[in-house]
Formats: C-alpha cells, sequence, structure tokens
C-alpha cells in the first residue's frame, strides 16, 4: 500500500485558484459598478420628485387663492427659492387670463403654469404644471 493519495483527492490546482479568484473578483466587480449607478438613479429619481412636489404645493396654494389675488394676475411671477437638503429649487408661475382652448378663448378662467427649476453639477432640471382657474 502506497502512501499516496488517489487522483481524485489531491485537491485544486494553483491555476484552478487563481481562475476561481479572478472570476470572483469580475463578479464583485460588476456589482459594484450595478450599485454606483443604482445611486446615481436614486438621487437623480429624488431630485424630480422634490421638484415635482414643490410644483403640486404651489399650484395648489394658487388654486385656493381668490380669483383677483395679487398672485393670479396675468403675466409672470416669481422667482422663489426653495432649499432641500441637497438642491435649490426655482419657483416661477405663469398665469393667462381668458386662455384659447382649441383657438376659442374661454371667458371667466385663468390658465395657471408652475415651473420649477433645479441646478444640478451644470444641468437644469424643469418641471411644469399646468391647471384652469375658473371664476365662480
Amino acid at each position: 500500500m502506497s502512501n499516496s493519495k488517489p487522483k481524485k483527492e489531491q485537491g485544486f490546482t494553483l491555476i484552478e485558484v487563481i481562475i476561481a479568484i479572478g472570476l470572483l473578483t469580475f463578479g464583485i466587480l460588476a456589482v459594484a459598478s450595478m450599485h454606483i449607478s443604482a445611486i446615481q438613479g436614486n438621487s437623480f429619481a429624488a431630485q424630480v420628485t422634490q421638484g415635482t412636489t414643490w410644483a403640486q404645493d404651489k399650484l395648489e396654494e394658487l388654486m385656493a387663492l381668490p380669483y383677483t389675488h395679487a398672485d393670479l394676475t396675468a403675466g409672470d411671477h416669481g422667482p422663489q427659492v426653495e432649499l432641500s437638503s441637497a438642491w435649490h429649487y426655482t419657483i416661477t408661475w405663469n398665469v393667462a387670463d381668458d386662455p384659447p382652448i382649441d383657438g376659442t378663448p374661454v371667458d371667466n378662467t385663468k390658465l395657471i403654469t408652475v415651473t420649477v427649476t433645479c441646478q444640478d453639477k451644470g444641468i437644469t432640471r424643469q418641471t411644469d404644471l399646468t391647471c384652469v382657474k375658473t371664476q365662480l
């Protein structure tokens, strides 16, 4: 009887271990790259959501005002600056009296368009919301 192990029980060769470590490293780097992309996507989504929320809040505030309020006179209004934890938002709004719908002016209405802009790394992102207010 010999003391040497049969070929099946000798274990892994150095080349097999190096290849396995290389594949593992490649997989970990791919997951890290996807993680960075997910963080950037989440940041963008948070910025868009925050801008839309500011626009919605301002539009609701304007819709609650009396029809003859100074903030609802025809023309451009603002800017109003809102600060969040990471970004600065600029809110402006435009009011148009008796806006045309399909080419025909609609009496006793105001078209309110709220625009929220945000600068991030030299890129300007903009959200617009529009609503019609009627005189009751």
